[in-house]
């Protein structure tokens, strides 16, 4: 890491908030979505939905699966792992990747192109272990872009126009040590020397990262997984990064207690909201108390120093892997059966409300939101993506609220 050992504080950061410029928003919504999904999204048939980006006018989606059908489901396209479809009519796209293993992560890149990254170690006939640019007009895996893993997957990227961020469990890139957690040259592959972040494993599993987040000013980077602590600082389960390459001095003690022991680590997911002000993860881990962080959404302020959760909403004991903030509300997505379940162990407890496997969260109070379109649990939602139509929701179930969408569907702005 760039002045290794040295601290930067957000304090800088947060005091030219005003000064982020609109380009580099997320997209927002200042209401929350329909609890009815469209009916031009296209079916997956089987596998999992694992990621789904936007690339200009196309929206691609990588999983584990291995056939599509149209909207109608009436054509059927044989599509292993990756394919794109055009929004607001479901048409299914040419795009045709060979890829020999799933794709965990997707991140839209340079103006037509996106990154991705999964378990696949050939892509578009070429040598590419776990990390790949594609041309989605072309279908052309771009040869020079090569960055190599050693290990098991990349399961997260993150791209903030200047550097990619990759993430899962892996020990090296291009064979340089980086363990769980690497930037990358966008164009070329090559590790960044800058970005070296001594990751160091929390309680005696592996070193890996499960998700990353971008601050919409493209300033930070949060990233969450199996490390304990980052420069030999205490960073349990979560750190913020400058995207330049240091770490900075927020951090939090709320993931160090345990929850069941057949998990490394139980982070899954994390978010930023539009104005950058917060985020929020979500959380595994099979043991239900009032007090413990496990099978929970919670959110935490992004100024700088020490942090407790400024709010945290339980399932009662079922894991959220998934996690969107909009401004408007929080979603959340797994194979959860409640919300606000602080009392219950895979029952309702007091105060709790069904929300079968997604569930909409206050911002400010942190309790559930009325909204509640349902969905067929299975292991739950595993992508989210906000788009100006809409909130995108992957899965490996067929069901949204009570209608057939095969494993993707959209519930659009009102």
């Amino acid at each position: 890491m760039r002045g290794f050992g040295r601290l930067v504080t957000v304090a800088a950061l947060c005091a030219g908030a005003a000064l982020w410029s609109p380009a580099y928003a997320q997209p927002g919504q200042e209401d929350v979505v329909s609890d009815q999904p469209v009916q031009w999204t296209p079916h997956v048939m089987d596998g999992t939905v694992r990621a789904i980006a936007q690339v200009g006018d196309v929206i691609v989606v990588g999983g584990t699966f291995t056939a599509v059908t149209d909207p109608a489901a009436v054509a059927d396209f044989a599509r292993d792992y990756l394919f794109a479809f055009k929004p607001r009519t479901g048409e299914i796209q040419p795009l045709d990747v060979p890829l020999d293993g799933p794709v965990y992560a997707l991140a839209a890149g340079p103006p037509g192109t996106v990154f991705l990254g999964g378990t696949f170690h050939h892509a578009g006939g070429q040598p590419h272990d776990g990390i790949a640019r594609l041309d989605v007009a072309t279908g052309r895996i771009d040869p020079a872009m090569t960055a190599d893993i050693t290990g098991t997957d990349v399961r997260t990227l993150a791209f903030d126009g200047m550097h990619l961020f990759a993430g899962g469990l892996f020990s090296a890139i291009n064979g340089v040590r980086r363990p769980g957690l690497a930037g990358l040259d966008p164009e070329s592959g090559a590790v960044d020397p800058a970005f070296d972040p001594q990751l160091r494993p929390w309680r005696s599993g592996p070193i890996k990262i499960e998700a990353l987040a971008l601050t919409p000013d493209h300033e930070r980077l949060i990233a969450i997984g199996g490390f304990g602590t980052v420069d030999g600082l205490n960073r349990p389960q979560v750190a913020v990064f400058t995207t330049g390459g240091d770490l900075t001095d927020w951090r939090t003690s709320t993931y160090n207690q345990e929850c069941a022991s057949v998990y490394d680590d139980y982070v899954r997911a994390v978010d930023v909201d539009p104005t950058g002000a917060y985020a929020v993860i979500t959380t595994t881990g099979h043991t239900s108390t009032p007090t413990a962080m496990c099978d929970t959404a919670a959110r935490f302020e992004l100024s700088p120093g020490p942090h407790k959760p400024t709010w945290v909403n339980h399932t009662g004991g079922n894991s959220l892997f998934a996690v969107a903030c909009t401004g408007a509300a929080v979603y959340v997505g797994g194979h959860q059966q409640w919300l606000d379940n602080p009392y219950g162990n895979k029952n309702a407890g007091p105060g709790a409300v069904a929300r079968p496997g997604i569930g909409a969260i206050d911002p400010d109070t942190g309790l559930a939101l009325a909204w509640n379109p349902t969905r067929t649990r299975g292991v739950g939602v595993q992508a989210f993506l906000v788009t100006p139509d809409g909130l995108y929701v992957g899965s490996d179930t067929d069901q949204l609220a009570h209608e057939y969408h095969g494993r993707i569907g959209l519930f659009p702005n009102p």
